[in-house]
C-alpha cells in the first residue's frame, strides 16, 4: 500500500487521527479500509471475530505503513462487544470510527433460521454500532472534528426474500446516519453512510459457494469501495456506490436529494425541538 502524498495525508490525519477504530477489519472491505487509513498516517485499532486473520492484517499494516496497529479479537454479535472495544481502545483519542462488520452469513428466509441468528445480526449491525457511535461521537463533538463511516448496503432501500432482517438493519443504519450527520455537522464532525452494491469479499464468495452459485460479473473491488468511502467522508450523509451525487440509479432518491431532505427536516424540526444541540 503506497503512502498518500504528504499534504493530503497530513490533512486526513489532522481531521481523523490520531487513532481509528475499524470494525470488521480482518478481510474484504474492512481490511481495505484499515490499510488505506494507515497509509494516511492514522494509527489503527482493528476489530474482528477471528484472531488469526486479524493479527495478519495488523502485522501487514505495521510493515507497510509504520503506524501503530492494535488487533482485538471481538465478536460484535455478543452483548459484551462494546465493553471489550472500550478495553481495546484504552482511552486513546479516536478520531475515526468505521463500522464495516455487518454481512449476513445466513442466506435464509426469516422463518427457516433460528431467531438467534437474526438477533446476532441485529446486535452486530445496530446495537454494537450505536453504542460505539454514541461513545466516540461525544468525544468528537467536544473536539470539533472526527468522522463516523457506516458501511451499508443497497438493501437499505427495500427488501425481499431472504432479506427481511438484513434489509431492516441496513434501513435503520441509513436513517440513523442521516440523523447523526444532521446533529454532528454543525460541530465539524463528518458522518457518512456508504451504500454498497455487490462487492467481491470472502464473505460473499463463501455464501455463493455454499449455494453452488458462481460469482456474478461486475463485483465491486474492496479497495475501490474503501477509497470512495474515505474520499466522500466529508460529503455525507449518503454515498451510493457507482452513482454520482445527483444520480438516482438503484436508489429511491439520489444522495443529493436525501441530503436536501435531511436539511429540510432539520429546519422544520426547530418548531418542536428548538435550536438546542445544533452547534455553536
Amino acid at each position: 500500500m503506497d503512502h498518500v502524498p504528504g499534504d493530503a495525508a497530513a490533512e486526513f490525519a489532522r481531521r481523523y487521527g490520531p487513532w481509528a477504530v475499524i470494525a470488521g477489519a480482518s478481510e474484504g472491505t474492512g481490511r481495505a479500509f484499515a490499510r488505506q487509513v494507515a497509509a494516511k498516517g492514522v494509527n489503527c485499532i482493528l476489530i474482528a471475530r477471528r484472531e488469526g486473520p486479524l493479527a495478519e492484517v495488523a502485522a501487514q499494516i505495521r510493515g507497510e505503513s509504520g503506524v501503530e496497529c492494535i488487533a482485538a479479537a471481538i465478536d460484535l454479535a455478543r452483548p459484551d462487544a462494546f465493553g471489550r472495544i472500550m478495553d481495546a481502545t484504552g482511552g486513546r483519542e479516536i478520531g475515526l470510527y468505521i463500522a464495516n462488520a455487518g454481512a449476513d452469513p445466513n442466506g435464509s428466509t426469516f422463518l427457516d433460521k433460528g431467531v438467534g441468528a437474526w438477533l446476532d445480526l441485529i446486535q452486530r449491525n445496530v446495537l454494537s454500532s450505536v453504542q460505539c457511535c454514541h461513545h466516540f461521537g461525544q468525544a468528537m463533538r467536544t473536539r470539533g472534528r472526527g468522522g463516523v463511516l457506516l458501511v451499508g448496503s443497497a438493501a437499505c432501500y427495500g427488501s425481499g426474500p431472504s432479506l427481511a432482517t438484513y434489509s431492516g438493519v441496513k434501513a435503520f443504519d441509513l436513517c440513523f446516519a442521516e440523523g447523526l450527520w444532521s446533529e454532528l455537522e454543525p460541530y465539524g464532525v463528518d458522518v457518512l453512510y456508504l451504500v454498497l452494491s455487490m462487492t467481491d469479499t470472502p464473505a460473499l464468495r463463501k455464501l455463493l459457494a455454499e449455494k453452488g452459485l458462481p460469482p456474478p460479473p461486475g463485483l465491486a473491488s474492496p479497495d475501490d469501495v474503501a477509497a470512495l468511502g474515505l474520499a466522500r467522508l466529508g460529503h455525507g450523509p449518503i454515498q451510493n456506490w457507482g452513482l454520482q451525487d445527483d444520480e438516482i440509479g438503484y436508489a429511491v432518491s439520489s444522495a443529493a436529494q436525501r441530503r436536501a431532505r435531511v436539511r429540510m427536516i432539520a429546519e422544520a424540526s426547530k418548531a418542536v425541538f428548538g435550536e438546542e444541540g445544533r452547534g455553536k
